[in-house]
């Protein structure tokens, strides 16, 4: 089996973010328990990144970053952070890069004042970041919009570890809101999520103190400084790029 080291293995990072949702059947194949025990047990495998590209929402921006850094594998680390988390790599990722994978993939999806929106926001400065596909392309693609929920389910959040309780944490977190027709992020409260399933997750180790990540009430994992101020800073930028087109 061609394993790889779980420290450098952007397929163990990509699971981590992409499960839920996958779980929750909104996104990917129907591969859920393959992925989960092969992120749980750290044991990485290059035959997971065909089940990965089945994630059509994210896939095509992990090309896009991976073009636009030389990179060829588009399931590198630094890639998948990039789109989940942020990082230098999307400083490189041009206007017109994104704006070309936009239009082939929404093109015909989006229509009129809606497809102009989502199309200017390359050249206004979005990168192909998993926040902004939330907040200004996934949004418009069904027919009445998302409601705010699930928004604040599907973007990326952050929380500081309050207790450790069995299968789930407490933590603090920042929820996101709809204040005076803009969103933001509003003041932080304490939260309930999920951090294992038959006594197995991606954050088994954390402590109270600890900040994490999470993606549709699961802990994704647990942030260093630098992945903290990452996606601080990535979803803040995006957050006020979708403030332009509310």
């Amino acid at each position: 089996m061609p394993l790889v080291a779980a420290q450098s293995s952007g397929l163990l990072d990509f699971i981590r973010y992409a499960f839920m949702p996958n779980h929750l059947g909104y996104c990917g194949g129907n591969e859920q328990e393959v992925l989960f025990e092969h992120a749980a047990a750290g044991q990485s495998d290059q035959r997971l990144a065909p089940l990965l590209a089945k994630f059509t929402g994210a896939f095509p921006y992990l090309r896009t970053i991976a073009v636009a850094n030389h990179l060829a594998d588009p399931f590198d680390a630094r890639v998948v952070e990039a789109y989940w988390l942020g990082n230098e790599l999307l400083d490189r990722v041009g206007a017109a890069e994104l704006y070309r994978s936009l239009e082939e993939r929404f093109g015909r999806q989006l229509t009129g004042r809606v497809r102009e929106q989502v199309l200017r926001k390359p050249p206004q400065g979005a990168r192909p970041y998993h926040l902004f596909h939330v907040l200004d392309v996934y949004r418009h693609l069904e027919h009445e919009g998302i409601a705010m929920a699930t928004m604040e389910s599907c973007r990326i959040s952050w929380g500081q570890v309050r207790a450790v309780e069995g299968t789930e944490l407490v933590v603090r977190r920042q929820p996101l809101e709809l204040s005076e027709g803009k969103l933001a992020l509003g003041e932080a409260v304490e939260d309930r999520v999920l951090r294992s399933i038959s006594d197995r997750g991606f954050a088994d180790e954390v402590v109270v103190g600890d900040w994490v990540s999470i993606h549709w009430g699961w802990t994704c994992e647990v942030l260093d400084g630098r992945k903290l101020a990452n996606l601080r800073r990535w979803s803040e930028y995006h957050l006020a790029l979708a403030n332009q087109t509310v």
